[in-house]
């Protein structure tokens, strides 16, 4: 997988975990681990773990004798994500390509994704090897987020920083706001071979207590810095724009929707 989108590196995963993770990300993983509990597995993979946040979440609602792998393609949001678990907990790490799954046929009870999906540049081929290495009867469980009219701190941010380049603005917050149409997702899984999709929507509202600290983590903590820094852009310059635009546009509270897949494997 060479998506130049997906490549978290450097202070990018550190920026991430702390200040988007509380904003963004802690509620829909709180809903996922419960999804993911609820089906009872034996054996899970998480796909694109990035900095476990999802990761300790599911270790804490999963049964102790099922087996958890954390996978991703980035070695240092891994690194962030094993500093979540203490020693001699039930959870294994893997660098592993989504695309190209390095596991047997029929390995898992049950395959899950936050907010992931999105960045595969071959989707399809990604739920063709989910289907592969689950069980018969087994479930891919994973959510992606809903469009800019749906999450507006998204499009608050992309139209900042479109503002310093307008003749080449960044293209990162179109890749993860980008792949939300129900009937495609449904189509090309049932392409993969699953036989079962549900698709539902779920709205979940979080807080903005910093503006500031919210900023760093839409500038600093993905691949948007380096397409900033690139530009010949400061990031320090382009956060502090986007924390004034976060709040006046959406105060202190955060309106978040995102569409929450399940598919069945026969």
């Amino acid at each position: 997988m060479t998506n130049d989108a997906a490549k978290f590196r450097g202070s990018i995963p550190v920026n991430y975990d702390r200040y988007l993770g509380p904003h963004i990300f802690d509620g829909y993983a709180d809903d996922l681990a419960r999804r993911v509990a609820a089906l009872n597995p034996r054996s899970v993979l998480e796909l694109a773990a990035g900095t476990g946040i999802l990761s300790r979440k599911l270790r804490d609602a999963l049964a102790k004798q099922c087996e958890l792998i954390a996978s991703d393609l980035n070695p240092p949001m891994l690194e962030v994500a094993k500093a979540k678990f203490r020693s001699g907990e039930s959870v294994r790490f893997r660098e592993t390509d989504a695309t190209n799954l390095a596991f047997d046929d029929g390995s898992f009870d049950l395959i899950v994704c936050q907010f992931g999906v999105m960045f595969f540049p071959d989707k399809h081929r990604s739920y063709s090897e989910a289907h592969r290495v689950l069980r018969s009867g087994g479930s891919y469980l994973f959510n992606v987020w809903d469009s800019w009219e749906r999450n507006p701190f998204a499009r608050a941010v992309h139209q900042t920083v479109e503002s310093f380049f307008p003749g080449n603005p960044p293209g990162f917050y179109k890749v993860p706001f980008g792949y939300h149409d129900a009937r495609e997702i449904e189509e090309s899984l049932s392409q993969a071979g699953f036989s079962r999709v549900s698709i539902e929507r779920v709205a979940v509202d979080s807080l903005i207590p910093s503006p500031r600290d919210f900023a760093q983590g839409l500038v600093f903590g993905n691949p948007l810095y380096d397409e900033v820094v690139t530009r010949g852009g400061d990031p320090q310059e382009v956060c502090a724009a986007v924390a004034t635009a976060i709040d006046r546009e959406l105060g202190s509270e955060l309106h978040l929707q995102a569409l929450v897949v399940h598919a069945a494997r026969n």
